[in-house]
Order: structure tokens, then sequence, then C-alpha cells
């Protein structure tokens, strides 16, 4: 059977040359980068290349490369870590309605502590307003959290003009920048950025690698204590080759980032293209052109999102879905709910994602798969009949 993986976002392959860069550090080179004899030394050498060459991808300085086990936990100690250290100035943190579970999780539990948490609201498009910010902001304000790009609609924030706003007040900025490392310019200078939150499997690195960059003068709490590992904000003997596996994939991302991205948009609105010329009823989600380059959510109204998954998976096209049974109970997703879209459409939802194996020539089969599926689910649908009875066959999908 035929297999199209248009769900990269979840999971992605290594890149060759990151295995290969990998390899001699679980084996060959598996000293223990803190011991003071011969062992320690090429792991000790690799670990501040890798730094390094994260340090690069972001445009910052490699001591402010701190490595974690992944985007969640760098996001954990990037609000956890200043909110515990900065509670005497104030207990307030300004976040947006769009973010990531591990922020927007994080911050129920800091409310639960005593500190009072803002959502921002976003537009049709999922942008943050960066006035609605600057309104948001007071005296008690300890630190502002926003995504650099959603994963989901694929909108990419005005990070420039909502970090100068927080800099205006004297607040620290993080960004959740997992989704947006590696495909788009993320500069920490550049844009004033205090913390920035990094995944490698985004960017065709290893599972269980991510980064969280500090500016040199923030202070965190440890999440993890014990040893002077990660300079002293993350105890444990250092993963060496999940590390060299980030640091390899930052350069590579780094050097191949535009003519990568130049590309993967090309085909991307390619398949948009084809989509809505070949089946009737779709609904754009996010920016139509502010948005991540290998980034198309849809919703194909009058059907349910998990349905057509299942159906699309049935025919080998492998997508995600912006809706997910739980309870019994049909829930559309947080970041949908945010930007306004009606539930008919939320629940219609899919997130197709291109990666190092989209091909142009998947495009005519993946339409005509996903014409048929709409049209079988619109046929058992008594939404779809109703609007039909209604008389409005050539109205346009709202």
């Amino acid at each position: 059977m035929k297999k199209i993986n248009l769900d990269y976002t979840a999971a992605a392959p290594l890149d060759s040359r990151v295995v290969d860069k990998m390899i001699p550090y679980f084996s060959e080179h598996y000293g223990n980068p803190s011991s003071g004899h011969l062992l320690g030394e090429e792991p000790r050498r690799a670990l501040v290349q890798a730094r390094e060459e994260v340090a690069r991808l972001v445009g910052g300085d490699p001591s402010g490369v701190i490595f974690t086990a992944s985007a969640s936990e760098s996001n954990n100690l990037a609000i956890k870590g200043l909110a515990a250290a900065a509670r005497k100035k104030g207990t307030h943190i300004i976040s947006s309605a769009v973010e990531h579970f591990s922020v927007l999780n994080v911050l129920k539990t800091l409310g639960k502590e005593g500190f009072r948490v803002t959502l921002l609201p976003v537009d049709s498009d999922g942008f943050v307003s960066p006035e609605a910010l600057r309104e948001a902001i007071t005296d008690e304000t300890i630190l502002v959290s926003i995504q650099a790009a959603n994963p989901e609609i694929g909108t990419i924030q005005p990070l420039k003009e909502l970090v100068a706003v927080a800099r205006e007040k004297g607040v620290p900025f993080h960004s959740d920048a997992a989704a947006a490392a590696g495909w788009i310019p993320i500069d920490v200078e550049e844009l004033g950025l205090d913390l920035v939150s990094l995944a490698a499997d985004q960017f065709y690195g290893p599972k269980g690698a991510a980064a969280l960059y500090i500016r040199k003068g923030i202070r965190l709490r440890p999440l993890i204590e014990g040893g002077i590992q990660e300079r002293g904000l993350r105890a444990g003997t250092e993963n060496v080759p999940l590390a060299v596996g980030m640091g390899e994939a930052a350069k590579i991302a780094r050097e191949t980032m535009k003519e990568r991205t130049v590309e993967t948009a090309a085909l991307r609105d390619k398949l948009k293209e084809a989509l809505f010329e070949g089946v009737p009823y779709l609904h754009l989600n996010g920016h139509p052109e502010q948005r991540l380059p290998h980034n198309l959510n849809v919703s194909v109204q009058f059907v349910e999102g998990e349905a057509l998954l299942m159906r699309l998976n049935m025919a080998g096209i492998l997508v995600s879905s912006g809706s997910s049974c739980t309870s019994q109970a049909l829930k559309s997703s947080h970041v949908l709910n945010a930007i306004g879209l009606p539930p008919e459409l939320a629940q219609g939802s899919l997130l197709l994602t291109l990666g190092p194996g989209s091909k142009h020539e998947d495009i005519p089969y993946v339409v005509e798969q996903l014409k048929q599926v709409a049209e079988l689910l619109r046929s058992m649908s008594p939404l779809y009949h109703q609007y039909l009875k209604e008389g409005n066959r050539n109205a346009p999908v709202q």
C-alpha cells in the first residue's frame, strides 16, 4: 500500500549525517564528560562543540545553552525556574491562549501556588497583539512567555514587536521556539529574547534532545538538583550522544535553512492550491502567509477530523487531527477554539506537515483520496444534508 507521511511534526527521521556524528559517542567515546582523566576529554570537547552549534542556530552565546531532554522540560525550567527565582519581585505571568500544553499546564500549576496568570487572546489568524500585551503588563509582572510559532496552525508571532513591549517594561521574555527553530530564523540578539526553548527532533535531530537558551543575567531555580552539570541548572550526567546529535542537526538546519524552507513552502503551497481546487468546503486555519513553511492546517466542513484521519490512514496518507476523543466526548483543539473557529469547522481539522519525504508527485493522490473520504463522510452527515436542504449548495464555506 502507498504510504505518504504528512505528519512530520509528530515524528521525523534522523538525518543520516546526524546518526553518523552520534555513533562514536555510544561506544568509542563513552566517557563521562565530568571525568578528569582521558576518557572524559573527547566527550567534554564534543559537548562544547554541540553547545556552540545550538547557540549559532539562535544567534546566542554558547554559555547560555542548557541541554534538556525535551522542549517540555525546557519550558518547565524556563517558567517554573524563573517564577521561583523572581517570586519576591512579583507573581504575575503573561502568556497566550494558544501555547503548547507544556506551557499552559505549568501556568495552571503556578496558579494554584499563588501566581496570577494572564492568557492573552489571539485574533482569527492566531496573532497576539502587542497592544494587548502592553495593557496586560503590571508592576507585578515577572515573565512573558509567548511562542515563536504555533505548531498546529503554523502562525508565526510578531516576536520582535512583542519583545519590545516587554523590554520597555523591564520584563523578561521567554519563547517556546520548538516548532520554529530550524525552520525560520530565530536570533536572540536581534529579537531581544531572554529565554528560548528548542527541540532537536523538529529539525531532524534525535528525540530526547532539546535545549533552553538563557540570556546572561537571567536567574532560574533548577528543577533537578544534584551535581553542577549544565551550570547547576540540570543535575545528572549529560547524554553526550544526544547532545552531539542536536548540535549536528542544528548546524545542518542553519546551513540549509534558506534553500530548504523555500522548497518546502513552494511544495506546501502547491498542495494547498490543489486541495482547495479539488475538495469543496475547505477552510484554511492560520495566517495564509506568515506561517511555518512546512505547515498546512485545513478544516473539512461537515465531517469530523478523527474519522478523516482514520479513513486517510487506510489509504496510506498519514496526517494528524485537531480533535481528539477523550472521555467519550469529542473535544476540538484549544488553538482552534482560541482563534474562534466554529465547532463544525474545528471538529473537521487536519494538520498536514511536510518533510524530507514529501514529493510533488504525491499531491494528486492526496487530493483524490481526501475528496473521496470527504464525500463519503458527508453523505452520512446530518449537518451536510441540512446545509443542502437550506439551499446553500453553492455558498462559500464560512
